[in-house]
């Protein structure tokens, strides 16, 4: 053994003296040793063990138990493997190969899939969507009939002595087997094995005792654990909509629901209203609860005419798979139009000062410093037809690329990440680098309003099952309820599927696996889709694994950083409510199971609906910023202490734990989305005056402040008011939505006047 433990330490390249269990590779092949030369007691010493090869071992099975819980990839090939089923305590396996096992079929196949949980490589391939699907909905159909063998033949017996409940499962087991039908006849042993471990499964859930409470420790029934009671509806408003006064999106759902696509777009309805003196002339009014606000064409001040900059060259825009790549010479004069505006050179950011601070506010805002960004430049890249006179398109949507190593966009700086952005409004998909001010690409969806996109990253095989690689991908959706792929950095927009007969209103990857894309819809539904990888043709598959019901359109959707597997959070119209979102609960079809009210609920009149949540971000890994509309100001609060105020399983509604309240504009706009930047402990929300409101919040986050007065923001940076050599400078608009990237160098802004506007930080 210490000959062997000899090489396994120069297999690592080190001294003799570091540990076995700091070993991340190993290869017996390469060391001249066989699988049966390592005895099991220095096999359960490799606790860091990452990647395994042990092709060519005449291997029949593993040995049972085998405890190796950092291991990500294992190469079984060349081997007489018989029993994949020795494979199950290796839970954290990602890659796999078994190529060159004479005995395993096609049902072997797919009991790895499930007995794996974290499986996503098998022989260089991606096989992570057929895989859920075999984990989540082809286990799900065979649930749903097995239970039904149980209540049509089946009782629990009284009293269930060991020798009855002996005879009983043999029964069950041979009972399900034989009568629950499913799938193709190809896969038959495979169905046969599963409908056993899925029978036994169900059985114990009837005879185990009842759970204990997470948080109480009162029982509470298994079966019942997943069937929590929608939240109620709240009654809707019996008022007429009339012209005069614009209704809140939550008041339109409820009374007309059709209005959703009715109108040209789902969002803009809440907006704009048409007075009976614009009717004539067609141009949209802005207004707001009873006071009339400024037209969104209102004429411009004129001022000194100042020649605008020179418009930057746009780059390609990306094609739809299927479509010719090349760019005709009138496509590039087209996109020229983009245009690039002048800004104020001697903007500054301002502080806002109220005339009674308390001490302990004071103290908290001269510890805090200032982020000293200044605007750079002034898109106008989304216009219909690339007008230079469309000021009416609204941008909803922004996130900067996440990095990806090598894979990373040809814009990208240093480690801190990327500085391109992904922007979307109208009909309009474009990338952005912030430092030049460039629009790299852009892709145009003839006929849609795009409300939302969404990066992640997903794998793609090379040809012939060559080597995998991870790559960014960016997904896009909006009024036709249509989700578009797009891969960037090949300029193709490789496909898209339908994920609801009404408009989609939100796009949210989970961080865990990027295959998972969370889509929320104007039918009140959030819905779990697996992408899949994509292969050197973009070949690509997508399945439902599980459906969410909500009461009203989901604005904003956030999983907890500790948790991103287990928990959702949804701001809708009509509140903030928590799903569980385990894909091994027995239902595929859930509601809330918590409803997080905030202290601003209890302000509400006949006037004031304060139940929408148009904004909601991960702060830190527990604690969240939210606005409701309406509000005049931002909530801090922790998940952990909110969540941890529910007693029993039983209590459907808690009391958010507000730890801090953020001074913010006096709006009644709607849709003003804000955004975190959690590695400096920013939060950034946009006003209806082209402001942006910034709170450094480090110091305050380390004071733990609970409740009190709202506190001032760090800085409010003012419109730059960039100018048009024809019209003069453009008044402030109403920022929807700005993001960050990770170092916050850069800061991007998108507004309801087609105009996109860049921040960079001077000191990053």
């Amino acid at each position: 053994m210490e000959k062997i433990t000899e090489k396994l330490l120069l297999e690592k390249g080190t001294p003799k003296t570091n540990k076995l269990e700091q070993i991340k590779t190993l290869n017996l092949s390469r060391l001249g040793l066989k699988c049966q030369d390592l005895p099991g007691p220095l096999l359960g010493r490799l606790t860091s063990l990452e990647r395994l090869d042990l092709s060519g071992n005449c291997l029949k099975e593993l040995p049972r138990g085998l405890l190796l819980p950092a291991l990500s990839s294992l190469d079984l090939s060349n081997n007489e493997m018989e029993d994949v089923t020795t494979l199950e305590s290796l839970v954290s396996m990602e890659e796999l190969k078994m190529e060159d096992n004479l005995y395993i079929t096609v049902n072997d196949n797919y009991k790895l899939m499930v007995l794996l949980p974290n499986l996503r490589m098998f022989n260089a391939k991606d096989i992570s969507t057929t895989a859920n699907h075999m984990r989540y909905v082809y286990s799900e159909n065979l649930r749903t009939r097995i239970i039904a063998v149980w209540g049509s033949n089946f009782s629990l017996p009284d009293p269930p002595t060991k020798e009855k409940m002996a005879a009983l499962e043999r029964d069950f087991i041979k009972t399900a087997r034989l009568q629950v039908k499913f799938g193709p006849n190809s896969i038959s042993d495979y169905t046969r094995w599963r409908v056993e471990r899925i029978a036994k499964e169900y059985l114990r859930s009837l005879t185990e005792p009842k759970e204990q409470d997470e948080d109480t420790g009162e029982a509470t029934d298994t079966k019942k654990h997943c069937s929590m009671a929608t939240p109620v509806k709240r009654k809707a408003s019996t008022g007429a909509a009339t012209n005069n006064v614009s209704l809140t999106p939550r008041k339109i759902t409820r009374t007309d629901p059709q209005s959703l696509l009715a109108e040209a777009s789902p969002r803009k309805s809440s907006r704009l209203q048409l007075t009976p003196e614009s009717q004539s002339t067609g141009a949209p009014t802005t207004r707001g609860r009873g006071a009339a606000r400024k037209a969104v064409q209102a004429p411009l001040t004129p001022k000194a005419v100042q020649a605008p900059l020179t418009p930057k060259e746009v780059q390609a825009p990306l094609t739809p798979r299927g479509s010719s790549k090349k760019q005709q010479p009138e496509e590039r004069q087209q996109q020229a139009k983009d245009r690039v505006m002048e800004v104020d050179k001697d903007v500054q950011a301002t502080v806002l000062q109220t005339d009674v601070a308390s001490p302990r506010k004071q103290s908290c805002r001269k510890m805090e410093e200032r982020l000293s960004l200044k605007p750079i430049h002034v898109l106008q890249c989304h216009g219909k037809q690339d007008s230079r006179e469309d000021f009416t398109t609204q941008l909803w949507a922004c996130a900067f690329q996440p990095s990806l190593g090598q894979d990373s966009s040809t814009a990208t700086g240093d480690a801190g990440g990327s500085r391109l952005v992904a922007t979307c409004g109208g009909d309009t998909v474009c990338l952005i680098d912030c430092e030049t001010g460039l629009v790299m690409k852009k892709y145009k969806v003839p006929g849609e309003e795009l409300f939302s996109l969404a990066w992640s990253t997903v794998l793609m095989s090379r040809e012939g099952g060559g080597v995998v690689r991870p790559c960014s991908i960016l997904a896009v959706a909006g009024k036709r309820g249509l989700v578009k792929l797009i891969h960037p950095r090949a300029n193709v927009a490789y496909g898209e599927f339908r994920a609801s007969r009404k408009a989609l209103s939100v796009l949210h990857f989970s961080p865990r696996q990027g295959n998972f894309l969370f889509t929320g819809s104007y039918d009140h539904k959030i819905v779990l889709w697996d992408i899949g990888g994509v292969d050197s043709q973009y070949n690509y598959k997508v399945i439902q694994l599980l459906v969410l019901e909500t009461t009203a359109t989901p604005l904003h959707i956030c999983l907890p950083p500790n948790s991103p597997t287990t928990h959702l959070l949804s701001a809708c119209e009509d509140g903030l409510f928590c799903y569980n979102i385990q894909l091994d609960k027995n239902t595929m079809k859930r509601s809330a199971e918590m409803e997080i009210t905030f202290p601003i609920y209890k302000q509400e009149d006949k006037d004031h609906n304060y139940h929408t949540i148009d904004s909601l971000r991960f702060l830190t890994d527990d604690i969240l910023a939210s606005k409701c509309y309406m509000q005049s100001s931002i909530y801090l609060w922790s998940w952990s202490k909110t969540q941890a105020q529910r007693h029993n399983k039983r209590t459907t509604e808690v009391c958010a734990v507000v730890l801090a309240e953020l001074q913010w504009a006096n709006t009644e706009i709607p849709y003003l989305a804000l955004n975190t930047c959690p590695r400096e402990a920013v939060v950034v929300c946009g006003d209806d005056k082209g402001q942006l409101w910034t709170y450094h919040v480090t110091n305050l986050l380390k004071a733990n402040i609970q409740s009190g007065s709202p506190i001032d923001a760090t800085e409010v940076l003012k419109w730059p008011s960039p100018v048009l050599t024809d019209r003069g400078p453009v008044e402030g608009p109403t920022i929807n939505n700005v993001a960050m990237d990770p170092d916050l160098r850069y800061l991007v802004a998108l507004t309801d006047k087609n105009m996109v506007v860049v921040w960079k930080r001077a000191n990053p």
